[in-house]
């Protein structure tokens, strides 16, 4: 983490005690073609951690001898058999619409992506079935490492201010983001911090 990040936000009050106990938080970008990223992604959709990956598991396991499948591969993959390793009926064909889109280059590559304002990116993603601006934050933030990303419509991110604010309930998305906006250009770095107070273990901040 950039210390003038830490500079920026340490003069946030309530981010300033997840900074102390905290210390700076690391993000190495993952850097994976945007198939692998996005199709990982809707795999992990509305499931747990756990049960997210026994069924990225099972999905790579439909390919054996490689450490991830090509978009040849997955389209040639009928739906069924996507479906055996515990994908639902929806998730098998976003993947196959992620696949096809990637095939006719209507999918930025990683270059692309780099070169892409964040706006625009989350535009030119969400246009992909099964991919809402959630899940390109994701790709964002984890994938490519950038700065400035709030992803309001986060549950921890939501309940990470909820307990830093000591509050009885979760700000609405509009609120987080209005308030997130004294956070910028390092919007990333706060919402590191607020995942780090969503956590059980963060140190006695109220909330369930």
């Amino acid at each position: 983490m950039h210390p003038e990040a830490i500079r920026h936000l340490d003069r946030d009050p309530v981010l300033r005690p997840l900074i102390q106990r905290h210390g700076p938080l690391g993000l190495r970008p993952r850097r994976f073609s945007t198939f692998r990223s996005l199709t990982e992604a809707i795999v992990r959709q509305q499931l747990s951690q756990q049960a997210a990956a026994v069924i990225l598991g099972r999905f790579r396991s439909l390919f054996p001898g490689k450490s991830f499948p090509t978009v040849g591969e997955v389209l040639a993959t009928p739906p069924e058999r996507l479906r055996e390793a515990g994908l639902s009926r929806a998730k098998a064909a976003y993947l196959l619409d992620l696949a096809t889109r990637v095939r006719q280059r209507r999918v930025p590559g990683l270059r692309a992506c780099e070169r892409l304002p964040d706006e625009e990116l989350i535009a030119r993603l969400t246009a992909v079935k099964g991919i809402g601006r959630w899940t390109a934050e994701m790709l964002l933030i984890f994938n490519l490492g950038r700065p400035d990303v709030l992803p309001v419509d986060d549950l921890g991110v939501r309940r990470g201010f909820q307990r830093a604010h000591e509050r009885d309930e979760l700000p609405a998305p509009a609120e987080l983001a209005q308030h997130g906006q004294r956070w910028a250009p390092h919007r990333t770095a706060a919402a590191l911090y607020l995942w780090k107070a969503a956590e059980p273990e963060s140190g006695g901040l109220s909330g369930p």
